[in-house]
């Protein structure tokens, strides 16, 4: 019985501590909210759009926590009662391939997921990102998106699963098929930094050449001032899905690529539009980019060799009532093994994501000469965002890949002094 084996027990108790734990900073949060706006805002907020900003925030963590608890109940209700045995022996009776088994069995779980989940997607984008001004998105666009999503993760997710489900199910290959896994999974999430700029994302977007003019030339002269090889320049349609506004660096080797919401041209100055682009410049020349792509590959080495250990692990296995162990289902049940290494790595890697934002915040106060263009941006984009202005420090340590807005405008007053 499962009951009687320790993985279920480990298991069992790390899924529901980290849901403990994520519960207990929710609530941490949402009592750090502070009635008084804070003096730093106080020339782009007014009272109304603070309310506002804090009725988000307790709205979204409710939604969140109630959304968390669904798939709690979901994953355990189906855990307990025997699911994955059920459905691992359901599609073994179809007779197919152990790959192509394995790739029905996680296909399944995948619709089956987004069609139990989608109620909760519909909720939080029609009703309350509606109900703040945010949804832009229409019925059409929410399901093009869906099933777009659905074909790519078919058409490029799809042949690198049966790769690994292959690798792994290989006799010859024994104790390397972890490192030609290992291999084959950081060469696509090469490829795939390369190529989805390019590919991917005009799927859900449209991207259009900035129009010649100050902000062109004003960004292109940053661009040289900091020795950055920008190739293109583009705008995109985010007001296509929302209001929310934001910008963000694409590109792999010498084809440099920056993307500007329309929403993010529409409410900013050139000068604090400069500031935004130079933080994102500030990244890549403080190397946050390739150093965040080397610690991916070396955290996907670590996993694959710990997946190998216990690839043919007949307790891990047996915990979720399958038996004798088989190469797709030990995929998920290690995951699940591993969450709690996971969780800790992820906290691990926000810590270093929140110090490379005040890196590349210092960088580009330096390159523009003017902080204050950037603090007026991201008290705008807080705003605009209706941005949480007192997170509390343990929700922001278990959350944010970014620093506060206070913080970083703080640090920013401090390198202007």
């Amino acid at each position: 019985m499962p009951e009687h084996n320790l993985y279920f027990w480990i298991i069992l108790i790390a899924v529901i501590f980290i849901f403990l734990l994520d519960l207990v900073s929710e609530w941490l949060n949402l009592k750090a909210l502070k009635p008084e706006l804070p003096k730093e805002f106080g020339d782009i907020f007014d009272s109304d759009k603070y309310l506002q900003s804090q009725n988000y925030t307790r709205t979204t963590t409710r939604f969140g926590f109630l959304a968390s608890s669904y798939g709690l109940v979901l994953f355990l209700t189906f855990w307990l009662i025997g699911g994955f045995n059920w459905l691992n022996s359901t599609i073994c009776a179809w007779g197919f391939g152990e790959v192509t088994t394995g790739l029905l069995f996680f296909g399944i779980l995948f619709v089956v997921n987004e069609i139990l989940t989608l109620p909760f997607d519909l909720h939080n984008t029609f009703k309350i990102e509606d109900r703040f001004g945010f949804n832009k998105t229409s019925m059409r666009t929410f399901l093009t998106d869906k099933i777009k999503g659905g074909i790519l993760a078919m058409i490029l997710g799809g042949p690198i699963l049966a790769l690994l489900l292959w690798l792994f199910s290989s006799e010859f290959l024994q104790d390397k098929a972890w490192l030609w896994g290992w291999v084959a999974l950081s060469g696509f999430s090469l490829l795939m930094a390369y190529l989805a700029p390019v590919i991917i994302l005009p799927l859900f977007n449209k991207f259009e050449p900035l129009e010649d003019g100050e902000l062109k030339d004003s960004i292109n002269a940053m661009a040289t001032k900091c020795k950055f090889p920008l190739t293109e320049l583009s705008v995109m349609d985010g007001s296509k899905r929302s209001s929310k506004s934001n910008a963000f660096f694409t590109g792999f080797g010498k084809n440099k690529k920056i993307a500007l919401y329309d929403t993010l041209i529409e409410n900013h100055t050139t000068a604090e539009l400069v500031a935004v682009l130079a933080h994102e410049i500030g990244h890549f020349k403080k190397k946050h980019i390739i150093q965040t792509m080397v610690i991916g590959i070396l955290q996907t080495g670590i996993l694959f060799f710990l997946l190998n250990v216990f690839i043919q692990n007949e307790k891990l296995s047996a915990a979720f009532g399958v038996t004798p162990p088989v190469v797709y289902c030990s995929f998920l049940f290690f995951a699940m093994l591993f969450k709690p290494i996971s969780k800790i790595l992820s906290v691990a890697m926000s810590i270093l994501s929140r110090r490379n934002e005040f890196e590349a915040d210092a960088y580009a106060a330096e390159f523009t000469g003017e902080p204050n263009s950037l603090i007026n941006a991201l008290k705008k984009l807080s705003a605009d965002n209706l941005s949480n202005l007192t997170p509390h420090p343990f929700y922001v340590f278990m959350n944010y890949s970014h620093p506060p807005v206070i913080s970083r405008i703080e640090a920013l007053q401090k390198s202007s002094r």
